[in-house]
């Protein structure tokens, strides 16, 4: 822990992190958020795992797109315009009586707005700390985003069920709209300048340790959306035991985090951080009593931050600080598509046979994501003992000549 501190006293660290998980903070309301309200007007899972699946693919389509416009078009720019669509697009869905297909039209829209905040922080944190901090940083960042899992459930599930669904996604567009201006204003954000990148859209995703970032991402993530979906069918809109179950799976992320923040990270790191998860979700199934579901989700939670981070530093160590923040954004691509499918399949089972079946979804997409990672453990860097920062930019300067 004093390493940590450390790390937070550095300029800028402390108040990055906290801009940006204030502006994340709707990502841990606005699936619930939806969630809950789809089904209370419709009164299907399936219904509303669909509407979810369209808001992921949105972000999904987004992601890389508006990522690499922040380094043509600066970083506060696009993260303003995309800020004030989405949370127009947010607002419509709580606010205008609409079909499924209505609903699924303006949660696409919420999507495909997202403000590209994880790829802006993760480009901006190597210009923050020296090459020694950054996995650490990396780290502390992804367990401290287990505080939006944890607060932010309980939360709109608390103003969902005691005060209603529409309330809840009023609430999800206030704190979008205050934290997203706060990360904006941020002195970070206008001081780093991402360069254009000189090489084709999408080649970076090409690269292996993205593509297996964006892969394995699209897998835990799916496990987490399936889980998510599972714990609200299974204890209801009736109390809060959802919204507690779930941030007790994000407190084992967070205490895994912490724990496992300063190691290595190296070839094999991501297949051990997996087991545990694989582990945790297949126990799951064992029984639905609030206090096995809690007890083995986290279990579960406790691979997650450090798989997360595990992802962040094998696609920064692999890029040149041009291609950062675009390929951050297919990474988040894959997870946002984990995130439709995990909902969508989860949402289909729980109506065909319950809320057992999400549970067995989540297992399997920890289990893919497991086998993945020890199948091309060669492709993983081992950053034990080298810089995980980004490649600096540079180019052949042609130097004239003059002959005697």
């Amino acid at each position: 822990m004093a390493g940590y501190r450390d790390l937070l006293r550095t300029p800028g660290v402390g108040r990055m992190i906290a801009a940006q998980l204030v502006a994340r903070f709707p990502n841990g309301m606005m699936s619930l958020a939806i969630l809950m309200h789809v089904e209370q007007q419709s009164g299907s899972y399936g219904a509303a795992g669909l509407v979810l699946a369209a808001a992921s693919v949105g972000q999904a389509i987004a992601g890389p797109v508006t990522s690499r416009w922040m380094g043509a078009w600066g970083m506060r720019r696009v993260l303003t315009l995309t800020l004030s669509v989405c949370v127009a697009a947010v607002l419509c869905l709580a606010l205008l009586p609409l079909s499924i297909a209505g609903y699924m039209a303006f949660a696409m829209l919420a999507g495909l707005s997202t403000p590209p905040v994880q790829s802006a922080v993760r480009t901006i944190y190597p210009k923050l700390v020296n090459a020694g901090q950054l996995t650490p940083l990396f780290s502390l960042d992804a367990s401290l985003q287990e505080i939006i899992w944890i607060v932010a459930p309980v939360l709109i599930t608390i103003v969902s069920t005691q005060v209603g669904t529409v309330q809840g996604l009023l609430l999800v567009a206030i704190i979008l709209a205050g934290g997203g201006t706060w990360f904006i204003l941020s002195p970070e954000v206008g001081r780093v300048r991402i360069p254009r990148s000189r090489r084709a859209f999408g080649r970076v995703v090409l690269k292996p340790p993205v593509l297996l970032a964006t892969v394995i991402g699209f897998l835990l993530i799916g496990a987490c959306s399936a889980v998510e979906v599972g714990v609200v069918a299974t204890f209801g809109h009736g109390g809060l035991e959802a919204g507690l179950v779930l941030a007790v799976f994000s407190v084992g992320s967070l205490a895994g985090g912490l724990a496992f923040g300063h190691i290595p990270i190296g070839p094999w790191a991501m297949a051990r951080r997996l087991l545990i998860v694989t582990v945790g979700l297949g126990l799951t199934m064992v029984t639905l009593n609030v206090f096995w579901i809690g007890g083995t989700l986290l279990l579960a939670g406790i691979g997650i931050a450090p798989a997360l981070a595990v992802l962040f530093a094998i696609t920064t160590a692999s890029v040149k600080f041009s291609e950062t923040a675009e390929a951050f954004g297919w990474a988040g691509t894959g997870q946002l598509i984990g995130a439709a499918a995990g909902s969508a399949v989860a949402g289909i089972l729980i109506d065909a046979g319950g809320p057992t079946g999400a549970y067995l979804a989540a297992a399997l997409f920890a289990l893919a994501g497991l086998i993945v990672s020890v199948v091309f453990v060669r492709a993983f860097p081992d950053l034990r003992h080298r810089d995980p920062s980004p490649y600096p930019d540079t180019e052949t300067l042609s130097i004239p000549t003059v002959r005697p």
